[in-house]
């Protein structure tokens, strides 16, 4: 049993992988088989055998880890001593961490606001125009990068060298400062003006998922409504307000929450362009840092539920908007 528990080497790791994939294939063919029988079967045999195998993986993959994680943050950092609530009081009280809740919550406002206004602008703009599939692909070409791809191509726009005879800068970003006669500047170091930086890089990917969303809500709008719009005498901004942004509106709060989730759990960003240092780390990075660096398990973990727990009104919210927008239609 302790072979299939404690996999230390890489084969060993392989080989775990191999035989849990060779169970899974075996399992539900065998489960797909039985129920596709040609024989009279009670409904609940039916619904247990193509249901059953999600609800047990989302048991054991999502509720088991959780119910874990939530009481792993009641105990000290080695698991050895019942603290209660001290690793919350912490999370909020201690001056590092209200940094990295500072840091969260500019985030969190920030990128989805700024992206959805991009993105909807610029589908706007772009709506049916003669290069409109060209100029939506250059902007949804970032959504194609990871994570940390645009870290790293980020991470070079902002580099720095010292401003010195001889010394050419490599950093994009300071380049243009030197040719139109500035000081190149440290982008990463202070604090919080960093943050934002990193932000910038968030809602460069980000606008391309916004624009593509809100250009086929756009392009969804009955064209009887903007027709009857023109001859009331709707044009420029009018339509854009009276019109375009009521009728996308269900599509707007799908891409703000959207966005909201997917930053509210950032990490490869910062861990890539700073590694959570000079003030700009994250609820996400600091988990890390806490559960896998400093090794200090209950925090980490209070940090985690901190993070399940601002993710899941978002989620409410979102399922709510999209069952409203089903029931209209």
């Amino acid at each position: 049993m302790d072979w299939f528990i404690n996999a230390e080497s890489t084969p060993h790791k392989l080989a775990l992988m191999a035989i849990a994939i060779v169970l899974f294939v075996v399992v539900m063919g065998a489960i797909l088989f039985a129920v596709d029988r040609p024989k009279k079967l009670p409904g609940w045999v039916v619904t247990v055998g193509f249901l059953g195998p999600a609800v047990l993986g989302l048991g054991f993959g999502l509720v088991y880890p959780g119910i874990r994680t939530i009481w792993g943050s009641l105990f000290n950092r080695n698991g050895a001593e019942f603290v209660g609530l001290d690793n919350y009081v912490a999370a909020f009280t201690e001056e590092q961490f209200q940094v990295v809740l500072r840091n969260t919550l500019a985030w969190v406002i920030l990128v989805p606001i700024v992206a959805t206004l991009v993105g909807l602008v610029y589908a706007v703009l772009v709506d049916r125009t003669r290069y409109e599939y060209l100029a939506k692909t250059l902007v949804f070409l970032p959504m194609s990068i990871s994570m940390v791809g645009a870290g790293i191509i980020w991470k070079f726009v902002y580099e720095y060298k010292p401003d010195q005879p001889g010394v050419n800068q490599t950093g994009a970003l300071n380049q243009l400062l030197v040719w139109i006669g500035l000081e190149p500047q440290q982008f990463l170091l202070g604090a919080p003006a960093n943050t934002f930086f990193l932000i910038v890089v968030m809602i460069w990917i980000q606008a391309g998922f916004s624009m593509t969303v809100l250009s086929a809500a756009i392009k969804a709008i009955p064209d009887d409504i903007v027709e009857a719009a023109r001859l009331d005498g709707l044009h420029g901004l009018g339509m854009f307000r009276y019109i375009t942004i009521p009728s996308i509106r269900p599509a707007l709060i799908v891409v703000i929450t959207t966005i909201a989730m997917g930053t509210l759990k950032v990490f490869d960003i910062v861990r890539t362009m700073t590694g959570g240092n000079f003030d700009t780390s994250v609820v996400a990075n600091e988990f890390y840092n806490q559960s896998f660096v400093i090794r200090n398990q209950g925090l980490g973990a209070a940090l985690a539920v901190i993070l399940f727990i601002l993710v899941v009104p978002l989620v409410i919210y979102n399922v709510r908007q999209l069952r409203m927008t089903e029931e209209i239609r």
